[in-house]
């Protein structure tokens, strides 16, 4: 079932699985990919009982913003205020919260800072808030390189470049980060009727553009990036899955990761997985989301 719903300064778009009276599972997609990563895994929740809800986030697809005057700001707050607008919207008191790359982020935003609305959280590649404070400093050159797009979008250039070619840029980054998964054209067609959307050029650019501190943030958010700021450690019972062919993220030690979570926190390593895990990896997934459900 599609539907939309008005969720804080957004008209969010959705899908919707499974029984109303479930326990409720919401799926966050990541950059550049969109409600169809969830495709194998929604049913599969919905056949055991969920209700499982699965949003464009601000940018993507059908998802629009209320206003004309809102800032169009991909920070990682913005991202984190939307998925709890969208439980209050809908009525959920809490959920499973799981994601991968920007809704991943949104996704431990969230079980970090209202611990209470979050029963279980799966994050794709662990701990995803962001470090603005030490985002400055180089990392190796080998985590560099795959942060190439990144470089390429705090330019005008990068800019007017996803902006002229916004499918020949996200097809790019679906091979180089998922080089094992030999997806068809039709599935890449699919996702990237979300990319049309008249804010995702803005949104994206805002995104990688903030995150290392080159353009301000929405001062609506500015209270929830002061708390991200201290990287609070992240309570509830959590899985992290880590593609292990993922071309973006490089694997993060075991026990870094561990620190900043719990003590009901498991890490899982998919062999010839890439980075758009619910997608290359379905049965893992909803694996993953329903030994949370207690």
């Amino acid at each position: 079932m599609a539907g939309a719903v008005d969720a804080g300064v957004l008209r969010v778009a959705y899908q919707e699985h499974g029984p109303p009276d479930g326990p409720a599972a919401i799926l966050l997609h990541g950059f550049p990919y969109d409600v169809h990563a969830y495709a194998e895994v929604a049913p599969r929740l919905a056949s055991a009982g969920c209700r499982v809800v699965v949003p464009y986030l601000r940018g993507y697809g059908p998802t629009r913003f209320l206003s004309d005057t809102t800032p169009r700001s991909g920070e990682q707050a913005a991202l984190g205020a939307d998925l709890l607008a969208l439980m209050d919207a809908l009525g959920i008191g809490k959920a499973i919260v799981a994601g991968y790359d920007w809704g991943g982020r949104a996704a431990c935003i969230v079980a970090a800072l209202w611990p209470e609305r979050v029963t279980g959280l799966v994050t794709g590649d662990g701990y995803n808030i962001q470090n603005i404070a030490r985002a400055s400093l180089p990392a190796d050159a080998e985590s560099e390189y795959r942060y190439w797009y990144q470089w390429y979008l705090h330019g005008a250039r990068g800019a007017a470049g996803l902006e002229k070619d916004r499918d020949g840029f996200c097809r790019l980054l679906w091979r180089l980060w998922s080089p094992d998964w030999a997806f068809d054209e039709a599935t890449f067609q699919r996702s990237a009727a979300a990319f049309a959307n008249p804010d995702f050029v803005e949104v994206v650019v805002h995104s990688y553009r903030h995150r290392y501190g080159l353009v301000p943030g929405d001062p609506t958010y500015a209270g929830i990036e002061a708390k991200l700021a201290v990287q609070p450690r992240i309570a509830v019972p959590t899985v992290s899955l880590h593609g292990d062919s993922d071309g973006v993220a490089a694997p993060a030690r075991d026990e870094r990761v561990r620190r900043m979570f719990g003590l009901d926190f498991r890490a899982l390593h998919l062999p010839r997985i890439g980075h758009n895990i619910p997608q290359e990896a379905p049965q893992a997934f909803a694996d993953a989301v329903l030994s949370l459900i207690r």
